[in-house]
């Protein structure tokens, strides 16, 4: 190891005071070290990044027998991107330094031990680990400070810091607010000198050397609390707030097992005892207790340990379990009703529960990797899907959204779990499948914290039913098709965006093209396809054309478009309609509020139907996505995201752009296509309405539509918006619910899955081609008949003899004809002069009365489909 730190050892914290040294008021009452802190953190250029950990304690640890890890969690994750087991032995006031492996010679000069992984940056938390205890942190797990903590050279960017003299212990909240210059001292970027030493003013405790197991559930059950000792109550331990009232005290405590996690990770199970009495404090608690006994419900348990708050939820390490007996009646399940606030789920943590009501599944993003899945009382939607952004009722729906759902777990914290658990207690296949909105009722299991949210873990099966099923792609009308499809990136190179092997790509393509061909649009506009001068392109069409005929699509050749590696494009059908002019583009060298660094260019081109029609201007874009910042347009709080004024300068140059006409067909007749990236009530669609573009989907599907899913939210970012004139031209619109309802793990990516998984979960169908779902919209593009219909009547007899005053029939004969082939033709006047002269129609037979010397006329009218008619009369008379 390294040169020992300087310890003055056995000064109070008076006596430092007294000398002028600094004690944070944490560490001050005692001053005592027992057990490894982080010393010092060396974030500096390029990969010269360091850790150093300090044994203060008057006895060497041996860190792999202690289990001593070092978590790292970026960009405000709540797990752990990267995990460094440490190994070797620190003797008593010695450092292990941890570095980068391709760092300076400096710092591996000084290093005890190397890892060339993905290290953290300044807006990174830092966890030092035990046996899986926390006893150190840096930074705020579950947090992105945006570059850093801090701010000059005490911050954790492109800076090193060093521990405080006075810190004898470790920062074990790895949730509280954290700021570097209560505990830490900086330095400029690249200062190695005092890595691999440190000064503790600490007094040396004996630690337990690293090799103790706070989880072993050891102990002499012949000493100590036994099954008949008075203990703590659970409640007594939980507390009434966020946090247990007794952190790192020693508590006995006794209950029942309610649910049994030994295996997949949690190392321990819950414990739950007869309740205090109190409401506000849950009556369960997990013990972590890893290597320990097997245990199993219904076990009645005498548990002492360490209490502590495992990223916020409270826990006991088993020190000694004694077990007092087996099989015993689980507490009954108190019924847990949604929507419930923070504070009420609090009072039930490490409890048995049971939800009664039928809840929406909402979300499944972690399904595969976590076996996570979110439900809500209903389904929930973006609020500014809903609402105005930044209005009472978005920041109220939000709030709801949030007290109406529940994530269920699957009692693992394995990743990438084999077999993967259903709601329903069976294995998840593609015969026992889940969609969003599909509704689980019944589900019980324990109530804890993890990840920054109350979960449920499952200690039984619940009742599962397919409320929402697969259907076909949706019927919309018309004489032309159109459809906007973002393909997720479909790469025809291999291992960067999209398919990172051939097998995956084949798999890939399979899907999107069954797709596609269900789809069966007459023209297709295509987000996030390679931008590789037209390969892409080419090869999507060439694998339709395999699955469809010869022939059936071709695409717009627009050669590479902008800089980014994804574009958009288009596909049509030859025998349907064809371009009508060149394609044109909007970038920012049309209009630099058109920002082509940040939006992807847009894609105009005309079409019209073989054979002749009415046009339209079909135009794909993408704008830049929520999710990444933008320099002077960050996330303004109003539900938005990054980058709104960005997305909403673009879609203004959009219309302005459009209504000049770049296609040289008239103005108005366009089709506002493709991934925008806001929802409908944001900026950027109030933009395109107020430019006089009709939202389709609002028109034809209702405020409830939606393409995507995102934290469980669903809204649409994929649009169809017409141009005034193309309006009356619009026979529907529709989203067709292949992937935004289905969980990721049908995909066809193969990482993170078992080799049986990859191909058990697998179907070359268009269910989950990609994580957005296409919008289709029908017109009719037929040209206006204004062509009447052409009509002769003829009457026999046109002369009526005698005149006896009797009724006579008239033969009536008809010769109608319209270019549609189709006429309707009617009797709409009669007309007649004489004294007395009548006419009438007797089961569709004129008749007339033979009055001497009268005239009768009829009038017949001819109509056609289009509403175009025409009238002819013929005249009958009566002889004198």
């Amino acid at each position: 190891m390294k040169r020992p730190y300087h310890a003055l050892a056995g000064l109070t914290a008076g006596a430092l005071a007294a000398v002028g040294l600094a004690v944070p008021a944490a560490h001050a009452a005692d001053g005592v070290a027992n057990d490894l802190i982080i010393s010092e953190y060396v974030e500096g250029s390029s990969n010269n990044k360091a850790l150093e950990f300090a044994n203060l304690t008057a006895n060497p640890i041996d860190l792999g027998a202690g289990g001593y890890a070092v978590k790292m969690y970026f960009n405000g994750g709540v797990t752990p991107g990267l995990t460094v087991s440490l190994t070797g032995t620190v003797a008593a006031g010695e450092v292990h330094v941890l570095a980068q492996g391709s760092a300076n010679a400096t710092v591996l000069a000084a290093a005890d031990q190397l890892n060339s992984g993905s290290w953290f940056n300044g807006d990174d938390a830092i966890v030092l680990e035990k046996a899986g205890v926390v006893i150190d942190s840096l930074g705020q797990v579950g947090f992105d400070p945006g570059t850093e903590w801090g701010t000059g050279l005490t911050s954790t960017a492109d800076n090193t810091l060093r521990r405080n003299a006075s810190v004898c212990s470790g920062d074990t909240n790895t949730a509280d607010t954290f700021d570097p210059a209560a505990q830490w001292t900086g330095f400029a970027v690249d200062t190695f000198d005092g890595l691999g030493a440190h000064t503790a003013d600490c007094e040396a405790g004996d630690g337990d050397g690293g090799g103790g197991d706070p989880g072993d559930g050891g102990g002499d059950p012949g000493t100590g609390p036994t099954c008949d000792t008075d203990v703590a109550t659970i409640g007594s331990v939980q507390g009434s707030g966020t946090a247990s009232p007794v952190v790192g005290s020693t508590r006995t405590v006794r209950g029942t097992v309610v649910g049994d996690f030994q295996v997949g990770g949690f190392n321990g199970y819950y414990l739950q005892d007869a309740g205090d009495g109190d409401a506000a404090t849950s009556d369960g608690l997990f013990i972590y207790a890893p290597g320990g006994a097997d245990v199993n419900a219904g076990d009645v348990l005498t548990v002492t340990g360490t209490v502590s708050e495992f990223f916020n939820m409270t826990q006991i390490t088993a020190s000694q379990v004694i077990p007092c007996a087996t099989g015993a009646a689980l507490p009954a399940a108190t019924t847990l009703e949604l929507p419930a606030t923070d504070a009420e789920r609090e009072a039930l943590e490490g409890m048995r529960v049971t939800l009664p009501q039928s809840l929406a599944v909402l979300e499944y993003f972690n399904y595969g990797r976590y076996g996570e899945i979110a439900l809500g009382t209903d389904r929930q939607f973006q609020p500014t899907a809903v609402y105005a952004p930044g209005s009472a009722e978005a920041i109220e729906l939000a709030a709801a959204n949030a007290r109406g759902r529940i994530t269920l777990d699957d009692g693992r914290s394995n990743q990438n779990p084999d077999p993967l658990r259903h709601p329903n207690g069976d294995p998840f296949s593609l015969q026992n499948t889940l969609r969003g909105g599909d509704l689980v009722t019944g589900l019980t299991g324990v109530l804890d914290y993890r990840n920054n949210a109350y979960k449920i873990q499952p200690t039984e099966a619940a009742s599962y039913q397919r409320a929402n099923p697969r259907g076909e792609a949706p019927e919309v009308a018309g004489t032309t098709t159109v459809a906007s499809f973002n393909v997720l990136n479909y790469f025809t190179t291999l291992n960067a965006r999209g398919a990172n092997t051939a097998a995956e790509f084949e798999r890939q393509e399979a899907k999107i093209v069954d797709a596609i061909s269900r789809i069966d649009a007459d023209i297709v506009g295509l987000i996030e396809i390679e931008n590789n001068g037209g390969t892409a392109l080419n090869a999507l069409v060439a694998a339709l054309n395999d699955e469809m005929g010869a022939g059936t699509y071709a695409g717009i050749d627009t050669g590479r478009l902008g800089t980014d590696e994804i574009t958009t494009a288009l596909i049509y059908k030859p025998a349907s309609v064809v371009p009508v002019g060149a394609h044109a583009v909007l970038d920012a060298s049309v209009d630099p509020r058109f920002d082509t660094t940040r939006n992807r260019p847009a894609l105009a081109q005309t079409f019209e139907p073989v054979g002749g029609g009415d046009d339209v201007t079909v135009v794909v874009n993408h704008l830049k996505s929520k999710g990444s910042a933008c320099a002077g347009d960050p996330d303004r709080g109003d539900g938005q995201g990054n980058c709104n004024g960005t997305r909403t300068v673009a879609a203004q140059a959009l219309a302005d752009w459009l209504a000049t006409e770049p296609t040289g067909a008239d103005a108005g007749r366009e089709l506002i296509i493709g991934d925008l990236n806001a929802y409908d009530k944001e900026d950027p669609i109030t933009a395109l309405r107020n430019a006089g573009y009709t939202d389709l989907l609002r028109q034809f599907v209702g405020e409830f539509a939606y393409s995507y899913v995102f934290d469980g939210q669903l809204g649409y970012l994929d649009h169809g918006l017409a141009g005034a004139s193309l309006l009356e031209d619009v026979t529907g619109a529709a989203e067709w619910a292949i992937n935004a309802d289905e969980p990721t793990i049908l995909d066809y990516n193969t990482e993170f899955k078992s080799a049986g998984q990859v191909s058990s979960w697998y179907a070359p169908d268009a269910y989950r081609s990609s994580d957005h779902d296409p919008v289709i919209v029908g017109l009719d593009l037929t040209v206006p008949d204004t062509t009447a219909p052409e009509l002769t009547v003829t009457a026999d007899p046109s002369v009526v003899f005698p005149p006896n005053n009797k009724w006579r029939t008239v033969a009536v004969d008809i010769a109608a004809s319209d270019d549609s082939g189709e006429v309707e033709v009617e009797l709409t006047d009669t007309a007649s002069t004489g004294a007395k002269a009548e006419v009438r129609v007797v089961d569709g037979d004129v008749q007339v009365k033979a009055v001497r010397g009268a005239t009768y006329t009829l009038t017949y009218t001819a109509t056609d489909p289009s509403g175009n008619a025409t009238t002819a009369s013929v005249t009958i008379r009566v002889a004198p």
